[in-house]
């Protein structure tokens, strides 16, 4: 699989069904429940906006990983959510209304928080005067094409022929899960000379920020005493990123151009639906009441 295609053609089009079938789910009423229940959403949008970059800088400075490396560390956690973890909250019997309405929010606020946390990585690991970075207007501009015109079409398409929404949904998020599969096992191939010893340096720290930011974000909500429910919703948030979007903006060619960097957010992308299916595991069994308010 060429490298090209990957970024410039497969890449996209993944992120624009990914996005598609996230759009296909949400209503305005998702946007305004910032309003009506603000304290889970501000939480959750605290712990993903603040909390991930900042643990995942003291792992990417902790840890021994090269300049390009950690910089991919770092594009990983400044892409909270995906609806991979709007799945996971479903399968763990959480909120997914909670869920569906973290992804959203923060899909917008993302498209100028990622430029700002990916350049201040760069200025940090690969030194100061590195000459590669994200233009801020230009990746705004970019991201939000890549996320905002598919969730809209989504949207536009619940409101106005729900029923045919509702069919083509479960749909496109097989096909995303194919399309995600694909650019791993691309990016994997590119790379294959390199995929051990990138596993064996950097897998075992993307399992660390996974396992890490989900008991982080079950703990934030335990300690705000968010019901159950919610609480399960948050974790996940969390502690499950949008590895395709951060494939996306390491590899695509408008970007950051920089297939190595891409590594931390394809290894990562296996190990979330191992991690995901322990927690929706242990959340579905665990009784209500033992994890219910405070």
């Amino acid at each position: 699989m060429q490298s090209n295609f990957l970024t410039a053609v497969l890449l996209p089009l993944a992120l624009f069904v990914i996005m598609l079938g996230m759009g296909l789910g949400l209503t305005l009423k998702d946007f305004k429940r910032i309003v009506t229940d603000p304290k889970p959403v501000l939480l959750g949008l605290f712990a993903q906006l603040v909390m991930l970059p900042l643990v995942g800088f003291l792992f990417a400075s902790t840890f021994p990983l090269t300049p390009e490396l950690a910089v991919g560390l770092m594009v990983l956690a400044a892409c909270p959510g995906g609806p991979t973890s709007n799945m996971v909250t479903y399968l763990a019997k959480g909120n997914v209304a909670l869920s569906i309405t973290l992804t959203a929010i923060s899909s917008l606020i993302t498209i100028f928080t990622i430029p700002l946390v990916v350049n201040f990585s760069m200025q940090s690991f690969l030194g100061e005067n590195v000459s590669l970075q994200l233009p801020f207007l230009q990746t705004v501009i970019q991201i939000a094409v890549i996320t905002l015109i598919p969730v809209t079409l989504g949207m536009v398409l619940h409101h106005y022929a729900p029923a045919f929404a509702a069919r083509v949904e479960k749909w496109v998020k097989w096909l995303s899960l194919f399309f995600l599969g694909l650019i791993i096992f691309g990016l994997l191939l590119k790379e294959r000379a390199n995929v051990l010893p990138f596993f064996l340096q950097v897998g075992w720290v993307t399992l660390a920020l996974n396992i890490a930011t989900m008991v982080l974000g079950y703990g934030l909500a335990r300690l705000a005493k968010i019901d159950h429910k919610s609480t399960v919703a948050i974790t996940s948030e969390v502690g499950i990123q949008n590895g395709t979007l951060a494939i996306a903006v390491a590899s695509a060619p408008t970007l950051l151009n920089n297939p190595t960097m891409a590594i931390p957010a394809a290894i990562y992308s296996l190990l979330m639906f191992l991690t995901g299916a322990a927690l929706a595991s242990w959340a579905s069994r665990k009784p209500v009441d033992s994890v219910a308010d405070m």
